[in-house]
């Protein structure tokens, strides 16, 4: 019998116990809570729990590959890596076709909000104007970066050696086009990038010089690449010349 009543008083006790933990609404720590579900392909590495500590506000959007946000009391610019928007703010060039759709959108998207910040070593910390270079993800889990691409608003951009996105950012331009969207769409620019198949020696003419039209990857031999650079001048408009020593995309060698 003195068995039975003790067995009696530990379940009470733990039923107590558990009615004094449990009962009323659950408190959830929001530090723990996971990134929205909704961040699959369009976003590769958000498959891991995130701290909202880890998202910092915007401060401004400069245009569509640029934003300033707020990290630990100060501002920093960030360049997006894998992104190239057509131009809004360069004071040496006029607004380029699709420029004010694409920094529209990033305002839309990125004004007042939150973003989380994500780094990548094989492109270093900051590029020659001091930006810090990142891909950023919105507070529902989505990869900025992908998402202007992959909806025609920017081109997939690399600026010297391959980065960790490169051929899912690749593929979200192929995709964006063949749908003609944003700035592939019909009639919405007349002057897209010129594909790198019929630039040639022989045919300087070709060369699209009055923008930045292409990437290191767009070349299969650094010659090619140093034929453009060469002929557009001095100036790198394309910037190929990652360090400024008038030998571009030395990786392809």
């Amino acid at each position: 019998m003195f068995r039975t009543t003790l067995h009696r008083l530990t379940f009470l006790t733990l039923v107590l116990i558990a009615t004094f933990l449990f009962d009323g609404d659950v408190v959830v720590n929001p530090k723990t809570l996971p990134e929205s579900a909704t961040a699959t392909a369009a976003s590769p590495s958000s498959a891991h729990p995130t701290s909202l500590d880890d998202f910092h506000p915007v401060i401004k959007v400069v245009d569509g590959d640029t934003v300033v946000v707020q990290i630990e009391g100060r501002a920093t610019t960030l360049r997006i890596i894998g992104l190239d928007t057509p131009e809004t703010v360069d004071p040496r060039r006029t607004v380029q076709c699709f420029g004010k759709e694409a920094s529209d959108m990033a305002k839309i998207l990125l004004t007042g909000k939150r973003i989380r910040i994500e780094t990548d070593e094989s492109q270093g910390e900051r590029d020659k104007y001091g930006r810090t270079l990142a891909y950023i993800y919105m507070e529902n889990g989505v990869l900025f970066n992908r998402y202007m691409i992959a909806e025609g608003y920017g081109y997939e951009y690399t600026y010297d050696l391959p980065y960790r996105y490169q051929a899912v950012f690749k593929a979200a331009e192929v995709s964006a086009r063949a749908a003609k969207k944003g700035l592939w769409s019909d009639g919405a620019c007349s002057e897209i990038r010129a594909p790198v198949s019929v630039i040639t020696p022989e045919d300087p003419s070709s060369y699209e010089c009055a923008r930045n039209a292409y990437n290191c990857s767009d070349f299969s031999q650094q010659s090619a690449a140093q034929e453009v650079f060469n002929a557009c001048g001095s100036n790198d408009i394309h910037k190929l010349d990652s360090d400024g020593d008038g030998e571009v995309c030395e990786s392809l060698r």
